[in-house]
């Protein structure tokens, strides 16, 4: 493809390649193809004049360049729109109509004769008494009817320029109020979506190997485990397995899938597994139909943005009262136009939901994904915060430090054994377990039976025969009752001391014990005393680990309150305790055994690098790993219901000086209107404004983007 260079800097370049030169649907490709090179850090297209911004890494240029070139007009890559395309699209579209509008009013209006300015408010007045009729007819007296009655009550004067300005005004704020109904949709969309990078694609000789999701096409067959979502729509061929069903049916409790049923992406595989015919991919599946047909979910707002709503068209009859009340006593029109003009239900309905949006967004800024304004509501009131501690409040990289190996098996034998096992469970401890055997080139074939993920903190399955097990020493031990002599006792209090401990069991024995060195993370005591600065009273720690493990964690981190050895039932009970004792609880977690307490807590927080049951359980996301970003996330949320409190006095003090200036004389109708816009729209733009002081602190994300995003 032919380009011309329109900007060119080390680590950034422009290159276009014409209008017309793709569709915005290749334009995403492009940008997918380009973003696949390791050395992009992003990649920016825009169809409208064929322009690709790529931002790289030193020495990548001339392969970008390549690339590029490399493109053919006739088998252009297809892609569709990734988050942040859509976040732009929004912003770009709101910014065109913007500029239109204004364009419209300030330099083409001016322009044309008086006679043809009358006819286009007239035109223009009709969609607004349009919708004051179907509001009437409907049984409501609501906004809707106040902008119609304070255009309709201009033009009864003759005043066509204050109607004309008044409409002017009212186009604005509809704008603003469709750019924060999109933003809201957009937000929720991304939560909803599925982000699934590899499947486990079963071959036809029945060896399971781990693909791109990219690669996956309709027919193909996945195996799908305990704690993992559903990434396609399809067809059970063999298995059981419960399934949560909650982001499809809004049913919490979980259902029976087994050989013929139909199962749907963004679902969750709370136990079993499942092999799954694969009969929709992508945009086709019916979740992604589902968010087609969203608009604004009300279950998602936070409770003062519902209150806000409800109190704006609360006041509207109010407003009406006071005009027909101002001319009953003076009968004087342009007085009673002027307390008409006066909306203090605009302003407060448009406000608090672009406060929260912003919020929103802001935090999205800082790799925080939140579903919806009603858990920032949540996460400002919370007095209680509730860490599990491995993968939590621990580092997100643990390590095995020791393999202590017992009976006929040996150190390598005891790894390799456990890595097989537990490669296919998406927690921290699996992974250092995967990754000690990766490092020391064991290779761990398949060569157990399916493998179960069992709930009280293990997997088992069946090896050369025997039934294996995997977990923490109550499972192991106590459960299954795998005897421990006391001289391994011994071997492992003196070994294992400070470590988290995995046991392995064959064969009803005990086969060996790995020791992972779980270090906190380097900022968990910072982030803790920050959150308990901010107003968090009670900071517990919950952990299936020792007295031990846990007594030095929480002397490192800060932390005077903890449970130890807890089941992932007691958990959730723990949280509820807590609630019942009148307290508003965050729980903080990231496996598949923390996902009952996520899901009872008032609001909950999944880690970046948590199982997909966990993050699909949660309200909130981290996505930076990174804990001093809930303490950011509470000052956004206290900050957030700061601003609403000040823009509902700014709003009542304000408009009220309005009203008494117009009914003293002071103010005619087409001033009042114009100031009361204003008013509205300069809080709107305040509404907008980042609630923190500080940058998002790019320099602690771990994808290499930087602060060129």
């Amino acid at each position: 493809m032919r380009y011309k260079i329109v900007y060119d800097t080390p680590g950034r370049i422009r290159v276009r390649c014409g209008q017309y030169a793709f569709s915005q649907e290749q334009g995403y490709g492009i940008a997918s193809l380009l973003l696949s090179q390791k050395g992009v850090l992003d990649a920016v297209v825009s169809a409208a004049n064929g322009s690709i911004l790529v931002l790289y890494r030193p020495g990548w240029r001339e392969m970008i360049l390549r690339t590029v070139a490399s493109l053919q007009k006739d088998t252009l890559p297809v892609g569709t729109a990734s988050d942040a395309d859509s976040v732009r699209a929004i912003d770009d579209r709101f910014q065109r109509q913007l500029a239109w509008l204004c364009f419209r009013r300030l330099i083409l209006r001016p322009l044309l004769p008086a006679p043809i300015r009358v006819a286009t408010t007239l035109f223009r007045g009709c969609g607004y008494w349009r919708r004051a009729l179907r509001s009437l007819l409907a049984g409501r007296i609501n906004v809707e009817v106040l902008d119609g009655a304070s255009v309709a009550a201009a033009m009864a004067q003759r005043s066509f320029g204050t109607a004309s300005s008044i409409m002017f005004l009212l186009s604005l704020s509809e704008l603003l109020e469709d750019y924060t109904r999109r933003r809201t949709k957009n937000a929720l969309t991304q939560s909803l979506a599925v982000h699934v990078d590899s499947v486990w694609l079963c071959r036809e000789d029945g060896v399971e190997v781990s693909v791109p999701m990219s690669k996956l096409a309709v027919g193909d067959c996945i195996r799908v485990r305990t704690g993992a979502v559903i990434p396609v729509d399809g067809t059970v061929t063999d298995g059981a397995a419960m399934v949560n069903e909650s982001s499809m049916t809004g049913e919490p409790l979980a259902v029976l899938r087994k050989e013929g049923a139909t199962v749907y992406a963004g679902t969750v595989v709370e136990e079993g597994s499942v092999v799954i015919r694969t009969t929709a991919l992508s945009s086709e599946t019916r979740i992604h139909k589902i968010i087609d047909l969203i608009d604004q979910s009300e279950e998602l707002k936070a409770g003062v943005q519902s209150q806000a709503e409800h109190l704006a068209d609360a006041i509207v009859p109010f407003s009406f009262l006071g005009a027909l009340g101002v001319w009953a006593f003076t009968r004087n029109w342009t007085k009673a136009l002027s307390v008409l003009m006066v909306d203090y239900s605009c302003a407060i309905k448009l406000s608090t939901p672009i406060s929260v949006i912003s919020a929103m967004r802001e935090a999205s800024g800082r790799r925080i994904m939140v579903k919806g304004g009603k858990y920032l509501e949540a996460f400002a009131q919370a007095d209680t915060i509730i860490f599990d501690k491995t993968g939590t409040l621990t580092a997100a990289c643990p390590s095995v430090c020791k393999v202590l190996p017992f009976g006929d098996y040996t150190r390598e034998e005891v790894l390799k054994i456990s890595a097989c096992i537990e490669e296919h469970f998406p927690h921290s401890m699996a992974r250092a377990v995967v990754r000690a055997a990766k490092e020391e080139n064991l290779r761990h074939e398949e060569e157990h039976a399916e493998v179960e993920y069992v709930v009280a903190h293990g997997v088992a399955t069946t090896l050369y025969g025997k039934r294996a097990l995997i977990g923490s020493r109550h499972f192991v031990v106590e459960d299954e009752k795998v005897p421990l002599t006391p001289e391994q006792q011994m071997v492992i209090s003196s070994e294992g001391a400070g470590c988290s401990l995995l046991f392995l069991a064959i064969g009803g024995e005990l086969a060996g014990v790995l020791c992972i060195n779980d270090p906190p993370r380097p900022e968990a005591a910072q982030a803790v005393a920050q959150l308990k600065e901010l107003g968090i009273h009670r900071v517990v720690m919950l952990t299936g680990d020792s007295e031990e493990a846990a007594q030095m964690v929480c002397r490192q981190l800060g932390i005077h309150e903890f449970r130890a050895q807890v089941l992932p039932g007691d958990k959730a009970a723990l949280v509820e305790s807590f609630k019942q004792g009148g307290h508003k609880v965050i729980m903080v977690g990231d496996g598949v055994n923390d996902s009952p307490a996520l899901a009872a807590a008032d609001v909950s927080v999944a880690m970046k690098d948590g199982s997909d049951i966990a993050r699909e359980v949660a309200d909130i996301t981290l996505l930076s790993a990174d804990l001093r970003e809930l303490a950011d996330l509470r000052k956004l949320s206290q900050k957030l219901f700061q601003r609403i409190s000040q823009n509902y006095r700014f709003i009542i003090s304000f408009n009220t000086l309005l009203l008494l200036l117009g009914l003293a004389g002071v103010l005619r109708p087409a001033s009042t209107a114009l100031l009361h816009n204003i008013s509205t729209m300069a809080i709107s733009a305040e509404s907008m404004r980042p609630l923190l002081d500080d940058a998002p602190k790019n320099a602690r994300l771990e994808d290499g983007r930087g602060s060129s995003e």
